[in-house]
C-alpha cells in the first residue's frame, strides 16, 4: 500500500492513548513546543477530526488555513511550530465534523498530504483516543517513526493503554515509551502532593512491555489554565517547573529516537538547551 510522501520530514511521532481525558493533546502540544525549544523544526498535526483541540491550545482558534497555489494548504504557524487541524478548515470553530468513518480517514490523508509542511525534524501527530479508523489509516498511509502512549496511573486507564500499545505492535510501529499523566496532584496553595489516581501504574505496564517511562506529569491547575488560554506551559514559562516536565520528556524522546536502527530517525538538529 502506497504511503504518503513525507520525505522532507525526518521523524513522525504519534501520540496515542487508549481512552480520552488522559491529557494526550496537552502532551502533544507541549512536546512539540519543547522539541522546538530544543532546536528542532517541528510540525503538529491534530488528527482528532471529531474533537480537534490543538487550535484552542495554541491560541489559534479564530485562525484559518489558506492556500497560496490552490493545491497545498499553508500550516498555521504558532510559537514557531507549523500546525494543521480540521478546525482551521471549518467555517466556524464550533462547527462539528458529522462524518462517517471513510470520510474521516480521507480527511486525515488530506491534512497530511495537502499541507505544505516543508522540512521538519519532527512531526507530532495528536491521535484521537482509541484504536479505530484514524489509527488504522495512519498506520497504512503514513510512515510513522515511533509512538508515545500516555496514560494515568489508575487501572481503568491502564487497561486502555495496553490496548493502544498492542495496536502499535500489531501495525509494526515502534514504541518510544509511556508517559504517566496526573501522576500526582500538587496543591497550588501549599505545594503538597498526593497520588489521588494511584501510584506506579505506568511502571507496571512499562515492565510488562519492556519499554521506558518517559516522564510523569502532575495534575496541576496551572497546566490546565495555560493550555485553555492558548499559551501552554512550555511557552508561558519555559524555565518554570511544569515546562520542565515536558522538556525532560522531549530530551528522552530525542535520546530514544537516536537509538533506533532506522537511519532516518538518526537525523537530528543541533540541540540548544
Amino acid at each position: 500500500m502506497n504511503k504518503i510522501n513525507l520525505d522532507l520530514i525526518k521523524n513522525v511521532i504519534a501520540i496515542s492513548s487508549g481512552k480520552g481525558g488522559v491529557g494526550k493533546s496537552t502532551l502533544a502540544v507541549n512536546l512539540a513546543l519543547a522539541l522546538k525549544g530544543l532546536g528542532g523544526r517541528v510540525g503538529l498535526l491534530d488528527a482528532d477530526i471529531y474533537g480537534p483541540s490543538q487550535a484552542l491550545m495554541l491560541g489559534a482558534r479564530d485562525l484559518r488555513a489558506e492556500s497560496i497555489d490552490g493545491k497545498f494548504v499553508q500550516p498555521v504557524m504558532r510559537y514557531g511550530i507549523a500546525s494543521m487541524s480540521i478546525a482551521y478548515l471549518m467555517p466556524e470553530a464550533s462547527q462539528p465534523a458529522i462524518w462517517r468513518g471513510p470520510m474521516v480517514s480521507g480527511a486525515l490523508q488530506q491534512l497530511v498530504r495537502d499541507t505544505e509542511w516543508g522540512e521538519l525534524d519532527y512531526l507530532i501527530i495528536d491521535l484521537p483516543p482509541g484504536t479505530g479508523d484514524i489509527q488504522l489509516t495512519m498506520a497504512q498511509k503514513i510512515s510513522v517513526t515511533a509512538a508515545v502512549v500516555i496514560t494515568t496511573p489508575q487501572d481503568v486507564s491502564l487497561i486502555d493503554a495496553r490496548k493502544a500499545i498492542e495496536m502499535m505492535k500489531k501495525v509494526n510501529i515502534p514504541l518510544l515509551g509511556l508517559v504517566e499523566n496526573m501522576s500526582m496532584h500538587i496543591c497550588d496553595a501549599c505545594g503538597h502532593s498526593s497520588a489521588i489516581f494511584g501510584k506506579e501504574g505506568a511502571n507496571k505496564v512499562a515492565q510488562e512491555y519492556d519499554i521506558p517511562v518517559l516522564g510523569r506529569i502532575p495534575l496541576a491547575m496551572s497546566i490546565r489554565e495555560q493550555v485553555d488560554q492558548g499559551c501552554p506551559p512550555v511557552v508561558h514559562e519555559p524555565r518554570g517547573v511544569y515546562a520542565g516536565y515536558f522538556f525532560d520528556i522531549a530530551k528522552k524522546v530525542i535520546h530514544y529516537l537516536s537509538l533506533k536502527d532506522d537511519q532516518k530517525s538518526r537525523m537530528f538538529p543541533d540541540i540548544d538547551v
